[in-house]
């Protein structure tokens, strides 16, 4: 028999395309005209306590979550999709619910010189307890 895991699988609540124009890159270009972003972000939360209550503060709020990654996303500019990554993630773990968080930044106009479809940086961070 398998013994029990020391974390357990937790729930997830995802928010999948989220898309802001933002001015991120290490190009002067990127930095001036800007291109389409678009971020993933699956969150690991113990939904229980919303679903016995069916109360919305016992869990997060994925519209306001949306509207804080969307700042970050059209937000201040970065060089690199690692930094804008770990900015996202930030944003979700400072809900004390949130355990882990995945990430991945969309980047389908970076100018590579060859045809793509699109550049991706994933990250997943946990809760340091």
């Amino acid at each position: 028999m398998a013994e029990p895991s020391a974390h357990p699988a937790r729930d997830r609540i995802a928010v999948r395309g989220l898309r802001a124009y933002g001015h991120h890159g290490v190009y002067a270009s990127e930095r001036r005209q800007g291109q389409s972003f678009s971020c993933d972000a699956v969150l690991e939360v113990d939904t229980r306590p919303a679903a016995d209550t069916d109360d919305l503060q016992r869990t997060v709020n994925y519209a306001e979550l949306s509207q804080r990654l969307y700042s970050v996303l059209a937000g201040e500019p970065v060089d690199l999709l690692e930094t804008l990554a770990q900015r996202l993630a930030d944003v979700c773990l400072a809900y004390e619910l949130v355990d882990a968080v995945e990430i991945t930044v969309h980047k389908p106009e970076a100018d590579l010189g060859v045809p793509f479809d699109d550049v991706t940086v994933t990250i997943r961070r946990e809760r340091r307890r």
